[in-house]
């Protein structure tokens, strides 16, 4: 499957970020990861689209790259992203950056205004 990239685009209202999951998991199930994997990743995943507006569409891009999974969503506001990205949470609060930090590896704003992140496999022995 390495090299493979699935495309999903849907409407950005809450209830087709299921889809999205559905996507995900099957993705995920096919690459025998854990479930806390596959936790993290849809929990990332739902933090991302969280941001997104209720209008227009949002795309999903799913990819393996050598030993990770990157997931890339967007398109998005990348000022109003990126200030979430920078901003440091205080105490308790339970920022997009905080989230994204917990549970997934890497994660870069492009100029584009699209979100990759990324979840190494290596650790699980799923290749």
């Amino acid at each position: 499957m390495t090299g493979d990239v699935i495309t999903l685009t849907i409407p950005r209202e809450q209830p087709f970020h299921e889809v999205a999951h559905l996507v995900l998991g099957g993705v995920a199930a096919r690459l025998n990861l854990t479930f806390e994997s596959i936790d993290d990743l849809e929990t990332a995943l739902d933090a991302v689209l969280e941001r997104a507006s209720d209008e227009g569409e949002v795309t999903v891009r799913l990819r393996l790259e050598d030993a990770s999974i990157v997931t890339c969503v967007g398109p998005f506001e990348s000022e109003g992203l990126r200030a979430e990205l920078e901003h440091e949470s205080a105490g308790e609060e339970v920022s997009l950056r905080r989230v994204l930090d917990t549970v997934v590896d890497r994660y870069e704003l492009q100029p584009n205004g699209w979100l990759e992140l990324t979840k190494d496999l290596a650790r699980e022995g799923a290749t």
